[in-house]
């Protein structure tokens, strides 16, 4: 059984615990410095991966996409500039970014996730407007309930999704929903899926929680920040302790778990994991 990995590419100043704390500084980027380590990682592991790419970055840097594309990689639509959907933005500016990535990836993105996992019942009208944009799959869902996102009662396996059912599959949805891993820890059901949760967890409660997925024969749908795999880029700025603590919190050693989890299962991009198992792509 072959797992999924998502890399969500963005910069310094994309995730939203710093977006409080930036000001009116200038927003350089840096981050697609490490693009090379991070291709190296994954061939060094002989995994392919789906890069979860922040629009703006391509902008900035358009060899990007040759890189990922060329490694053999996908490349998928992570909005334009980071912001939340669930308060941020409108049906008409979601579809003009939407357009925009069309034309700056030559039409070749149909995946999709919200920045903060921000899929919620206040941003349900996403799912129509990927659809119309000829979107395959998102992987935006976390089937439980933190302070910053999550559906608690959504289905751990993948599930059709529509805007009138973001939890259980509906028979007539059109996008085919990857939700992130979930394990358990001390008795309590926790993410697993990566980010400050690789940073946090031990690395075993990762691992354990994959192979539970790995018997029941679901993907367990991974994801990792561009910035945690390349800390000598990322910037640090003054936050909050709880804040600096879920950015920056053994960000230094998030390589080598990656490293360790690549080593240990086996991991592909979304659009291969689709095309092995004959799903619509």
């Amino acid at each position: 059984m072959h797992n999924i990995l998502g890399i969500d590419f963005e910069d310094w100043f994309h995730p939203q615990l710093i977006q409080n704390y930036l000001g009116d500084g200038k927003r350089e980027p840096t981050i697609f410095r490490g693009i090379e380590k991070i291709l190296d990682l994954l061939r060094v592991n002989d995994t392919y991966a789906t890069f979860f790419v922040v629009g703006e970055l391509l902008e900035h840097d358009p060899s990007l996409l040759d890189k990922i594309i060329e490694n053999g990689h996908e490349v998928a639509f992570h909005t334009m500039y980071h912001d939340r959907l669930d308060v941020s933005k409108s049906k008409e500016e979601f579809a003009k970014e939407l357009n925009r990535f069309a034309e700056i990836t030559g039409g070749r993105s149909k995946g999709f996730r919200a920045p903060t996992f921000s899929l919620n019942h206040n941003s349900a009208w996403v799912i129509d407007s990927l659809v119309e944009h000829s979107y395959v799959y998102d992987s935006s869902v976390v089937p439980l309930k933190t302070s910053l996102y999550g559906l608690p009662n959504a289905d751990i396996r993948p599930y059709r999704i529509s805007s009138d059912s973001l939890e259980k599959d509906d028979a007539n949805g059109k996008l085919l929903e990857f939700p992130l891993a979930v394990g358990r820890f001390m008795g309590k059901k926790i993410p697993v899926a990566g980010g400050f949760y690789l940073r946090f967890l031990p690395t075993s409660t990762i691992k354990k929680a994959i192979r539970e997925y790995e018997k029941q024969e679901i993907p367990a749908t991974f994801y990792i920040h561009s910035w945690e795999l390349t800390p000598e880029y990322m910037k640090r700025i003054r936050m909050p302790l709880k804040e600096s603590f879920i950015t920056y919190h053994n960000i230094e050693k998030t390589f080598l778990r990656m490293n360790e989890l690549l080593e240990n299962f086996s991991f592909t991009s979304f659009e291969r994991f689709l095309s092995k198992h004959n799903l619509k792509f």
